[in-house]
């Protein structure tokens, strides 16, 4: 069988060209191939400290919850104290988010809503204070960077007269 496969002459000065243009191709795929390499190590150290540190908190909490069901009838002292225990976890857990730039929102009862950072979710009413006044907050929100994640959920003033 006849080979039909065409044949293509180039120059040499092109051919020279396409070899060194192949070599600066292959040398720029190795430099990717290391740094994807390098960021790939980097992403697992990072998940890792991650881990560890969600480990640390979920430790506190088991620990609290094994005192619970050893302890069916807790102590005055450890009641008193639990507040501050789960307080002092959540600092903890907050601490893992706020390294990560995952910080909480930060809006104040008794003032107006900004609806880029928060969501109205209820409305109460309300004679005592302006129309639209946060009175509550329920679940705080967060942002990563300059980007809501979640935002703050609110309860605010509804008022016939407009305050």
């Amino acid at each position: 069988m006849p080979d039909l496969s065409p044949n293509y002459l180039i120059s040499l000065e092109l051919r020279e060209l396409l070899v060194q243009k192949l070599g600066v191709l292959q040398k720029d795929n190795v430099v990717l191939q290391q740094s994807l390499r390098e960021q790939h190590t980097q992403t697992t150290a990072q998940t890792e400290d991650l881990f560890w540190e969600l480990l640390e908190v979920a430790d506190a909490l088991e620990a609290l919850l094994d005192y619970l069901e050893n302890n069916p009838n807790p102590s005055p002292e450890f009641i008193e104290r639990l507040p501050r225990s789960i307080g002092a976890v959540n600092r903890k857990f907050l601490g893992v988010l706020g390294k990560r730039q995952l910080l909480p929102i930060e809006l104040q009862e008794g003032t107006e809503p900004d609806f880029n950072l928060c969501r109205v979710i209820d409305r109460e009413e309300r004679t005592d204070i302006p129309d639209q006044t946060i009175t509550k907050i329920v679940r705080r929100g967060f942002h990563l960077g300059e980007k809501v994640l979640r935002p703050t959920e609110v309860i605010t003033a509804k008022s016939d007269n407009g305050h």
